[in-house]
């Protein structure tokens, strides 16, 4: 073990030694690229993005809702699927790939990058009008400038309002209508396709009162394209948060009382370390002091060297199964968590709590977003250029009275071996968030829990993973077990098996599908995949990356001893674990 422990003290020391701002960094590649040959969309963490399934003949970039309609007409008249994506592609699923073979051929992408140009606030009625394609920090930076606060937004802003809108994003809150942002729309326009004698497609308005509303506010972009977005405001407010590193003794009794008593709360649970960290996230009157701004760690530019070091680290200690190594380096990275307030920053640093800013500033980040045009130095951890932090994220949404129980199981699990989860702990454990119940047809029926978990991914999708068995046991345990509702846009696909049955509402969505959207266009292989449950062709190795749940050992990798088994704690869980024996057991 002697080259790992150099390893890892190579890696402290140059965490410790870059802890000071890089000057020169590299913003992020943009989402789509063309060439002779047509356009190929990637998925900004690297997990997909050739040939077979995201290759588009040609692109459109409409600057007008006319254009935006003309582009969807177009389509329509010559029978082409059409998939929309933004300035970002943090999706994880295929939503926008067009698909393989003749729907790929037959396809064109729709870019809202640069339609971006409105953003009309309606002070009076505390409300504001924006073209899809405007980015969260344009959005949010523009409402405070009139004195207002936008309530709901995802912590991570590298999103446009339609693709926020369309796949479920959120913030955490119980309080008023929650921490949804769908749940703060309160009109909406969509691109949809029409007759000949209409001009092949049309544009439509909806409101609350509109039937098609609770089906439009959640569509993974498969019913039209969204083309402008008008969300509720609030009169400006600043916040006030707390981190409160403690034991995780009670933490299955007592999530529901913190989401009660604090508008904005949250909790990070790191279960190898028995620690959970509340946060105490409260709003405060305008002119409480402070001036603080929510820089998350995980979302800041990071060295290029400490990103790369800490893959590498995790490679080796994937290679050696030295789970030590990956304990001792997830104790390291909670202390330092601890030591800077997660990126919290009172003013240019964290000198103590509580921390105070305005609401634009504390909700959301995203500053690896912005890196200057020069490209060296440092950008996003998990940039696929530099080979850095790659990583599955799985998200459950668990109805409230569901998810103390799947906390004690977890916990149980845990127990049998604690250090089998320090992987979930070098990255942000379980991240537990809270969304009120919502109208959406595709959104949560009832007050629910969402908890999001980041582990190791193998560079090659055949590669087993250490402790691959206790991962799969989780997820299965969240979304079978449990019945919580995978996040639209995040997930390996089992997550998505039966899914539509988690949904009183599902026909009604397919209903709204029928009507706006008759002839399929908006439809591909990849989202129909997702949003009807179908589980993939099982082959050999297919549990690896989540493809199926493993019923035979070849849907494992025997030759790398690795066998399909029952759970430890969710006996009817089918893993795929690591045994020294030569066959199954």
């Amino acid at each position: 073990m002697a080259n790992q422990r150099w390893l890892f003290h190579g890696l402290i020391l140059t965490i410790w030694s870059s802890t000071f701002p890089t000057i020169h960094a590299m913003p992020p590649m943009p989402p789509v690229r063309c060439n002779d040959t047509g356009c190929i969309l990637y998925n900004s963490y690297g997990v997909w993005g050739d040939r077979k399934d995201c290759h588009v003949p040609s692109i459109i970039s409409p600057t007008t809702e006319e254009e935006l309609r003309l582009a969807v007409a177009n389509a329509n008249k010559n029978k082409l699927k059409v998939k929309v994506v933004s300035k970002f592609s943090h999706t994880i699923p295929k939503l926008a790939c067009p698909g393989t073979g003749t729907q790929s051929g037959n396809s064109i992408l729709i870019s809202t990058e640069k339609y971006d140009s409105t953003i009309d606030i309606h002070a009076a009625r505390l409300a504001v009008t924006v073209d899809a394609g405007v980015g969260l920090r344009d959005l949010i930076d523009k409402v405070e400038e009139a004195g207002l606060s936008l309530v709901a937004s995802p912590y991570w802003e590298g999103v446009s309002v339609g693709g926020m809108i369309s796949t479920g994003a959120h913030g955490s809150s119980w309080w008023d209508k929650g921490g949804a942002v769908h749940d703060h729309v309160v009109g909406l326009s969509l691109v949809v396709p029409a007759r000949e004698f209409e001009g092949y497609a049309k544009i439509i308005t909806l409101n609350a009162q509109d039937p098609l509303f609770n089906a439009a506010k959640v569509s993974l972009g498969m019913l039209g394209v969204i083309s402008k977005v008008t969300l509720s405001l609030e009169r400006g407010f600043k916040r006030s948060i707390t981190y409160n590193f403690t034991d995780d003794d009670h933490i299955e009794d007592d999530f529901m009382d913190h989401a009660k008593k604090h508008e904005f709360g949250d909790i990070q649970w790191y279960p190898s370390k028995h620690t959970a960290v509340y946060r105490y996230d409260d709003r405060v009157p305008l002119n409480t002091t402070g001036d603080g701004v929510n820089d998350f760690l995980g979302f800041q530019s990071n060295s290029i060297l400490v990103s790369t070091s800490v893959r590498a680290a995790e490679k080796a200690f994937e290679n050696e199964r030295y789970v030590d190594g990956k304990c001792t380096l997830a104790a390291s990275f909670l202390g330092y968590k601890k030591l800077i307030a997660n990126g919290l920053k009172n003013n240019l640093i964290f000198t103590g709590y509580p921390v105070v800013g305005h609401q634009g500033k504390m909700q959301t980040s995203g500053s690896c977003l912005y890196s200057p045009a020069i490209s060296i130095g440092s950008t996003c951890a998990w940039d696929p250029r530099i080979k850095g932090l790659f990583f599955y994220e799985s998200t459950a949404i668990f109805t409230a009275t569901k998810f103390g129980d799947f906390i004690r199981e977890v916990k149980k699990l845990r127990d049998l071996k604690p250090e089998n989860f320090c992987g979930v702990d070098i990255y942000n454990g379980f991240l537990i968030r809270f969304i009120k119940a919502s109208g959406a047809y595709l959104g949560q029926s009832s007050d629910s829990i969402v908890v999001d978990f980041n582990y190791y991914r193998a560079d090659e999708a055949s590669t087993p993973r250490l402790n691959q068995d206790v991962w799969e046991e989780v997820e299965q345990m969240a979304f079978f077990k449990h019945g919580a509702k995978p996040h639209w846009a995040k997930n390996r696909n089992l997550a998505f098996l039966n899914v539509q049955k988690k949904y009183s509402n599902f026909n009604k969505f397919l209903g709204a599908k029928k009507q706006l959207d008759p002839q399929n266009i908006f439809s591909g292989e990849w989202s129909d995949a997702i949003l009807l449950g179908k589980e993939a062709e099982k082959g050999d190795g297919c549990a690896l990356e989540g493809q199926c749940i493993c019923s035979e050992d070849r849907h494992c990798s025997p030759s790398k001893g690795y066998f399909c088994q029952p759970g430890l704690v969710y006996k009817e869980a089918r893993v795929c674990r690591y045994s020294t024996s030569t066959t199954s057991r």
